[in-house]
C-alpha cells in the first residue's frame, strides 16, 4: 500500500498534544516522523494508564514516530539540529514563540540552512501581538474563547453538572493541530511550485474561535 506523504521527513520537537497530534497524522499519511525529546522525555510519558511500558496517552499521540533525545540546552545541540534540518522537509514545534529563536533554531535561522523547510509553530496566542509571550494549555484557551462559560450555562440549564471546570476534550489543542496539518499540506503543494518552504504560525485561540459555532 502506498501512502501520500511517503518520502517526506518530519522533525517533531513538540510535546503534549498540540503539535504531537499533527505529527501523528503526518505519520499516518506516510511521512517519516522523528520525535525529538529532552533527556527527561515528553511529560505525557508519565500520564494515564500504562500500556506496553508507556502510558496510552503518549502512544495515542506519537504512534508511528521514531525517537531521539537532544538536550537543546547543550552547547552542541544547535549543530546537531542543523544537520537534521538540512535533510528535513517539515519541522513541528509548540514552544513559546521566543524559545526556538533564543536557541538559535528559529525559522529565520533554519531556513538559511534549508530554504525548502516547512516549519509549523503552534502556540497559545501566535507569534505576534501583545499576548504572544503567554504560555497556554487548552483550559486557558477554552476559557478565553468562551467555551467553558457557554458549556457551564448549558450544564446549568440541563441540571447535569453546573460546577465543572473545563471541557472533557482538549478542543483547543486538536483544532490547532488540524489547522496546522492543513497549513503544512498546503505548504507542501506550494513548495512543489516554488521550491521554497514556509513558516506556518498557528494560534490556538484563533483556531478555537474559528471553529466555535
Amino acid at each position: 500500500m502506498q501512502f501520500p506523504l511517503e518520502g517526506l521527513k518530519v522533525l517533531d520537537f513538540s510535546r503534549v498534544l498540540a503539535g504531537p497530534f499533527a505529527g501523528r497524522m503526518l505519520s499516518d499519511l506516510g511521512a517519516d516522523v522523528v520525535k525529538i525529546e529532552p533527556p527527561e522525555g515528553d511529560v505525557t510519558r508519565f500520564w494515564g494508564k500504562v500500556i506496553a511500558h508507556l502510558p496510552g496517552y503518549y502512544h495515542q499521540q506519537n504512534a508511528g514516530k521514531r525517537n531521539i533525545c537532544i538536550d537543546l540546552r547543550h552547547p552542541d545541540a544547535k549543530a546537531l539540529v542543523n544537520a537534521l534540518v538540512a535533510e528535513a522537509d517539515i519541522l513541528i514545534e509548540n514552544y513559546r514563540p521566543d524559545v526556538m529563536g533564543r536557541l538559535g533554531i528559529g525559522y529565520e535561522d533554519l531556513s538559511q540552512i534549508n530554504p525548502k523547510l516547512i516549519m509549523l509553530s503552534i502556540s497559545g496566542f501566535g507569534h505576534d501581538g501583545p499576548e504572544s509571550r503567554r504560555a497556554a494549555y487548552a483550559p486557558v484557551i477554552h476559557s478565553e474563547a468562551g467555551l467553558i462559560y457557554r458549556s457551564h450555562q448549558e450544564a446549568a440549564l440541563s441540571q447535569t453538572d453546573p460546577d465543572f471546570q473545563d471541557l472533557p476534550l482538549s478542543v483547543a489543542d486538536t483544532n490547532a493541530s488540524l489547522h496546522g496539518l492543513i497549513g503544512v499540506l498546503s505548504a507542501v503543494i506550494l513548495r512543489n511550485q516554488t521550491g521554497l518552504g514556509q513558516h506556518i504560525d498557528i494560534a490556538m485561540i484563533d483556531a478555537t474561535i474559528a471553529t466555535d459555532d
